[in-house]
């Protein structure tokens, strides 16, 4: 059952989530009939989306149109412009949404071999997302070597408060060499992506005089791709910032319609979450048959974790429990690791294909070897084998009750890089409002935080480290 929005669009089969296909595993097709109670409820959620559209933390459904996109993309390309053919190194500082997204965009939509290239017409792209001090070591060693001043290196802090722990040491620690290398000159090799107007990073870049870009107001980190937080390393390294963001405003339209078959974010929506709520399909997997998008995976699986893994207010003591658990995989690299336990194991998996109809590149497979047991291949290409092997494994699961989905992209560019985004950022607003969760916020991670704090002696958590150290 193909949900189609616009030309040029991507498309979501869903009909092999169907009882049709995978029998008792799948939903029964009444449920997603065109006027079926999941139709039915679509009416409802949307209106409810409607009200809330562009306002609270859905303004991230604005990034794409209006005065915020032009305000955001001028100030964007404005940056861009006054660095354009002056960097070699782009060092992106940030954890969690003000990291996943600028490594998946850069992923899908520059080569793979971006850094490696000689021709510096668009700086490398490093993004330091951890504490971990060797990756961050290692980096700024081999950037150091090249550019001990850091005269063709810009680092880019995106922190909304400047208070996250990881990104707030590493930008203590490059702001200290920036200073001990340039000196007073060394605010030019430093912008931040911050809150326009409150908080600690935007205290300390007004006393600097770093430039800054905004994270915008009611814009939660896993929902800011779009904005300057993933648009400005887009900008610097030469993706069209501009295509990207035409892609999602097609889609975020889209995905307004009331009926559920016009609208692909309320069906993948309804579709994963019956799944999980009827049939117990909790694990879902998401499997690109294409290398670009694998770490679109990464970025989709905070979304979807950190979005919808809520205590479900009930009335009890605890409540209950509502999400599920994203896992990623490649294919066809996982048919040869994972695949085994999708097919065998428990039966609580829902399986998200990828799928791209034209890749930008193929290789064709020579022929002349004589070997019988290689002359299949020969003649073929790397595209069509690797479209097979998806059709292989699409089938094998089907054949063994599991139900899968796929979205299907013409191309891999930046317009459909936006529409995926977009797609999956409504279906988790719809999809908190199906388990009845506020999509928007992250309770379960403030502890976390709380006791980092402590652990690291931040005062006025003094009683939670003794806790911690008891």
């Amino acid at each position: 059952m193909p949900t189609t929005a616009p030309a040029t669009s991507l498309t979501l089969d869903t009909a092999r989530c169907l009882s049709t296909a995978v029998q008792n595993h799948g939903l029964d097709p009444d449920v997603l009939a065109q006027d079926g109670p999941a139709a039915r409820a679509t009416v409802e959620l949307t209106q409810r989306l409607e009200e809330s559209r562009g306002t609270g933390w859905e303004r991230w459904r604005m990034l794409a149109e209006g005065a915020m996109r032009e305000d955001h993309v001028k100030a964007v390309k404005a940056i861009a412009a006054e660095y354009q053919g002056k960097l070699d190194n782009v060092v992106v500082l940030g954890i969690g949404g003000s990291a996943l997204g600028n490594i998946a965009l850069q992923s899908a939509l520059n080569p793979l071999t971006h850094n490696l290239s000689t021709d510096r017409t668009h700086p490398r792209l490093f993004v330091l997302d951890n504490a971990d001090p060797i990756p961050f070591h290692q980096t700024l060693a081999f950037i150091t070597s090249e550019d001990p001043k850091f005269d063709r290196t810009l680092f880019v802090v995106i922190s909304k408060s400047g208070e996250t722990a990881e990104t707030a040491a590493q930008f203590l620690v490059v702001r200290d060499m920036l200073q001990k290398a340039r000196g007073d000159g060394h605010a030019d090799r430093l912008i931040a992506v911050t809150d326009p107007e409150k908080g600690t990073m935007r205290r300390l870049c007004d006393a600097a005089g770093y430039e800054t870009l905004p994270v915008p107001e009611g814009v939660g980190g896993r929902f800011s791709a779009l904005s300057p937080v993933g648009l400005i390393s887009c900008a610097l390294c030469g993706i069209a910032i501009d295509e990207l963001l035409d892609g999602a405003a097609a889609m975020e339209q889209a995905c307004r319609h009331e009926a559920l078959h016009a609208n692909p974010a309320a069906m993948l929506a309804t579709v994963l979450v019956e799944l999980g709520q009827r049939q117990g399909k909790t694990v879902h997997v998401m499997m690109p048959y294409a290398n670009q998008l694998y770490l679109m995976a990464d970025w989709w699986r905070q979304l979807w974790a950190e979005s919808l893994g809520k205590i479900v207010p009930s009335g009890g003591a605890d409540g209950t429990h509502a999400g599920f658990t994203p896992v990623k995989a490649l294919g066809a690299t996982d048919q040869h690791s994972q695949v085994q336990l999708y097919r065998e194991g428990p039966n609580d998996k829902a399986i998200i294909f990828l799928e791209v109809e034209k890749l930008a590149t193929d290789v064709a497979i020579p022929a002349g070897l004589g070997e019988e047991a290689l002359a299949y291949l020969e003649g073929s290409s790397l595209a069509t084998l690797l479209s097979a092997e998806k059709k292989a494994t699409e089938f094998a699961l089907t054949e063994s009750r599991r139900p899968n989905l796929t979205i299907k992209f013409p191309q891999v560019t930046a317009h459909t890089v936006g529409q995926f985004m977009m797609l999956w950022q409504v279906a988790t607003a719809y999809a908190g409002l199906m388990l009845g969760v506020d999509a928007y916020d992250q309770p379960a991670v403030e502890l976390g935080k709380k006791a980092t704090f402590a652990l690291m002696g931040k005062p006025g958590f003094e009683e939670l480290a003794a806790r911690l150290r008891s």
